[in-house]
């Protein structure tokens, strides 16, 4: 992880958590969704916020519509800052579809990408299909990360499957698996329509699953973020960040917001008991 930017400030002031001291980003990683974003603010957003991204996901099938100057310099830009960046999964997806998979994979190695999603929100993957491309993309040198869930809404989050196929996911090495939130944090994963929680699945995935601290959780909405942190602590992984809430999110994770400003006298007091 890439240091705090500034040295300034008194360092108990930086992070008064005392949860993501030493490095910028601590172990919790976050992942930011850019859905388009022109050059100049993608430039200002990594020069205001790159301590506190660990990966770029450039959405859905946004990289094909990029300009190919912009993407080269956005994929350059983003590894000279040691952050993973890489497509949506379901371009992906759609490639696999069409029968295009070795010329995707290829496609993303000529542009420099260092990260693979695998997913199948979309369209259907059989086990042994998901299992060769992470197998493939890490012999093509890519950080493999997966994501389970599926984009239509309404759609409920089968446990004991999720459970099973992540295991396998990180025992075929993984880096991360991400349970399916939507951009729009709502009607998928373990979000109902209205974004709120589904309480019980969140509860079921934590008591089965046996490498949790390997699981990212898509979280757009602040309410989502919240509860995440105050129930797992500041350095649960995060994903589908907005571009514009990206240092807001750091301050929530080093209680340096009034969500989290109760951890600064007693880090433990949002924690305790939220799972019982």
């Amino acid at each position: 992880m890439r240091e705090a930017q500034s040295d300034r400030w008194h360092p108990a002031l930086q992070d008064p958590a005392g949860g993501r001291t030493g490095t910028a980003g601590g172990t919790g990683k976050t992942m930011v969704m850019d859905k388009g974003l022109g050059p100049n603010a993608f430039s200002d957003l990594l020069r205001m916020s790159s301590p506190y991204i660990d990966i770029i996901k450039l959405g859905f099938g946004t990289a094909v519509l990029t300009p190919d100057d912009i993407l080269l310099s956005k994929i350059d830009h983003a590894k000279s800052q040691g952050i993973l960046i890489m497509t949506g999964g379901t371009l992906l997806e759609t490639a696999l579809a069409l029968g295009l998979q070795n010329e995707f994979l290829a496609q993303l190695r000529q542009f420099g990408f260092n990260a693979l999603e695998i997913s199948d929100g979309s369209f259907p993957m059989t086990r042994q299909k998901r299992s060769e491309l992470i197998l493939r993309g890490q012999d093509m040198g890519f950080t493999v990360i997966t994501e389970y869930g599926k984009k239509l809404g309404g759609q409920p989050l089968a446990i004991k499957h999720f459970v099973e196929t992540a295991a396998i996911d990180l025992e075929l090495g993984a880096e991360l698996v991400i349970i399916e939130g939507r951009e729009s944090g709502s009607g998928a994963g373990v979000y109902n329509a209205d974004g709120s929680l589904k309480e019980q699945d969140f509860k079921s995935i934590l008591q089965v699953m046996s490498s949790p601290e390997k699981v990212m959780w898509e979280a757009p909405r602040k309410e989502q973020q919240v509860f995440l942190l105050q129930t797992l602590g500041p350095n649960v992984h995060l994903g589908n960040i907005s571009f514009q809430d990206v240092t807001a999110l750091e301050a929530l994770r080093r209680g340096l917001r009034g969500d989290t400003a109760c951890w600064v006298t007693n880090p433990t007091a949002d924690i305790e008991g939220k799972l019982n």
